[in-house]
């Protein structure tokens, strides 16, 4: 599983010129699943997200985390984050979990998320997103769960 997330004011998505979720102080997460991931990848990444010190206290450090400051996510799904772009010029998607599994764990994560009392907006999964993100910082970060140290 892997994310890359960015620190923002405020960012939303929309579809079709129709807006599905937008939010104020929070994380955008780009999310892209893997054939392999499961309940483990899940839990990392809502520790990782609810955990991550990226958000700065009165000293101007980064020393709050998104649970600290009451913050929102903007969860979208991203297959091509498992892009691989080594040969050709056209990118490979064969490291991308199938549609089926993919929709299943970010269903899962969302939940997870919203379980844990995180205000969590989103995108239409499979759609043709556009995004608009008002960068804070700008402070953008990858975690990739197949990373993590145990």
């Amino acid at each position: 599983m892997r994310a890359v997330i960015q620190r923002v004011s405020k960012a939303q998505v929309s579809v079709d010129g129709v807006i599905t979720g937008s939010i104020g102080s929070g994380l955008v997460v780009l999310l892209g699943l893997d054939p392999d991931d499961g309940d483990t990848d899940l839990e990392f990444m809502k520790r990782k997200l609810l955990n991550l010190r990226i958000f700065s206290d009165e000293n101007g450090k980064f020393n709050l985390s998104l649970s600290d400051i009451g913050g929102e996510i903007l969860l979208i799904s991203q297959f091509t984050l498992f892009g691989d772009c080594r040969k050709g010029n056209r990118p490979s998607f064969s490291r991308a979990a199938s549609p089926e599994l993919a929709d299943r764990l970010y269903e899962n994560l969302m939940g997870l998320l919203k379980g844990a009392g995180i205000g969590v907006a989103s995108g239409i999964f499979g759609a043709h997103m556009e995004v608009s993100i008002l960068n804070d910082g700008p402070v953008t970060l990858i975690l990739d769960s197949r990373k993590r140290i145990y």
